[in-house]
């Protein structure tokens, strides 16, 4: 078994579950879930906006992820822009078109 591979596997099926529930809540309170967004990053931009649903949510989340290191929420805003979500390809400086076959 290739356990690096399953596990980013595993990893990339989480981030996308994630992602997908933030883009499903309704802006309730104005505050709209992006389709690539954790929905850590966007009770971090809710409750520096002072809205309802960072409020309500962000410190049950930080709780919830206290192994990560305090302030889980506004890490995840972080990571956003640092593009951590994407896979190593994604971040690199530009597209490939040539197989990676064999690398």
């Amino acid at each position: 078994m290739n356990w690096p591979l399953i596990k980013a596997y595993g990893e990339q099926v989480l981030i996308a579950l994630d992602q997908l529930l933030n883009a499903l809540i309704p802006p309730i309170d104005g505050t709209i879930g992006y389709a690539d967004e954790t929905l850590s990053a966007r009770c971090y931009r809710a409750h520096r906006d002072g809205k309802a649903f960072g409020k309500l949510f962000m410190r049950p989340i930080d709780l919830l992820f206290f192994w990560q290191g305090p302030g889980h929420c506004r890490n995840a805003y972080i990571k956003e822009f640092e593009r951590k979500n994407y896979p190593d390809e994604y971040r690199g400086a530009g597209p490939i078109f040539e197989s990676r076959r064999g690398k």
